[in-house]
């Protein structure tokens, strides 16, 4: 991605939604704003509005080498004198691929770091904390102990914590995450870092918690909403389930629910591709680390490829979202999951990489992509 000049000015932009007007005044942004997001509609009567990241690689495809500078550019950001250990905290289910993201990059200059994310997905293990993310259509979060002796007691003696989500609107989340850690006993934390795509809650959680607190962001804005209470509200999907699915999770391979050190690329590593192949390597709801990785190897390798992932946000047809699948999801939960932007037919090859079996992938989204399901079994 190239920067070209930072904006530092101000720039507004708008969308007019069904349920209402969105305004957002940019104020700050170390890439074009358009270039970074996008507005959508939200199937959720608690908030009718979605930025949509156009470097996240979830809702809308997107070059892996294009992530990689989001990922990279965003670590940049984070203060070089943050006391270790540094615990990176990356938010499920949009933001853990990003979380890893920008703790591969901060793991380059120091040696002290552990990656764990929140989770809806239980491993059976052991528990840490569970806080809550009101807005959202699936407000609950797990964070599990980590297995591993070493990991879990950098963890515990963590004395900097960066917390990592796709965007912040009013660093609610974040409070509540930051006072569940502690309530679980990580009370050794004398730095903070919220590490945002887009941040619209003027330094929100600053304010509420003190000037150990560092807010760093690719943009800075505020936005307002007028919304119509005339409006009808939409009816959302049952999609906030937290628990085990009918295809349990095995800990042992584990990619960041327990907490990791190191990002292995583990996905099919005997796959070969032609030079300039369109590809999609898809990751299916929180599994999109290990599958970031592969289609990073395959675009270095000279294949032109996007990554998605699958999601069990409900967003509706219009503004960033020109097209939707919806099939079940591959946890067996029984809740409908959602891929965007990606018609039948867009590319050569469709990769759909899954920790679960792929029995487990509804056959409905592998026809309409005549795709190839490729399992973590590493």
């Amino acid at each position: 991605m190239n920067s070209g000049n930072p904006l530092t000015g101000s720039k507004v932009l708008h969308a007019n939604l069904k349920r209402g007007r969105l305004q957002v005044e940019v104020n700050a942004s170390t890439f074009d704003p358009e270039a970074l997001f996008s507005f959508a509609e939200r199937r959720n009567p608690k908030r009718a509005f979605l930025f949509v990241s156009r470097v996240l690689g979830r809702h809308i495809p997107a070059r892996p080498s294009l992530m990689a500078d989001s990922f990279n550019a965003l670590a940049a950001k984070i203060p070089a004198d943050l006391p270790g250990p540094v615990l990176v905290i990356g938010m499920a289910e949009t933001a853990v691929g990003l979380g890893a993201g920008v703790h591969r990059a901060l793991s380059q200059t120091r040696d002290d770091t552990v990656y764990l994310v929140s989770t809806r997905h239980p491993t059976g293990s052991q528990l840490f904390a569970r806080f809550e993310e009101e807005h959202s259509h699936a407000s609950s979060h797990l964070l599990h102990l980590p297995a591993d002796a070493v990991t879990r007691e950098r963890m515990m003696a963590a004395r900097s914590l960066v917390l990592v989500d796709d965007e912040a609107s009013t660093g609610n989340t974040f409070l509540n995450l930051s006072k569940a850690l502690v309530d679980a006993g990580l009370t050794r934390i004398e730095r903070l870092v919220t590490a945002t795509l887009t941040d619209w809650s003027q330094d929100a959680v600053r304010h509420a918690m003190g000037d150990q607190v560092t807010s760093v962001s690719l943009l800075d804005g505020r936005y307002t909403f007028h919304e119509d209470p005339t409006a009808d509200l939409p009816d959302m999907p049952e999609v906030g389930s937290v628990a085990q699915g009918d295809w349990t999770l095995d800990p042992r391979r584990d990619w960041g629910r327990m907490g990791v050190s190191e990002h292995r690329d583990t996905l099919a590593p005997d796959l070969h591709v032609t030079p300039g192949e369109r590809i999609l390597v898809v990751g299916t709801s929180e599994f999109v680390w290990r599958p970031f990785l592969l289609a990073e190897r395959l675009e270095k390798a000279g294949a032109d490829v996007h990554f998605s992932s699958t999601s069990r946000s409900p967003i509706a047809l219009g503004h960033a979202i020109d097209h939707a699948l919806c099939f079940s999801d591959n946890y067996g939960l029984g809740i409908p999951n959602f891929l965007y932007n990606v018609a039948p037919g867009q590319f050569d090859r469709v990769l759909i990489c899954s920790e679960t079996p792929a029995a487990a992938v509804d056959p409905a989204l592998v026809s309409a992509l005549n795709a190839q399901v490729i399992v973590d079994d590493n």
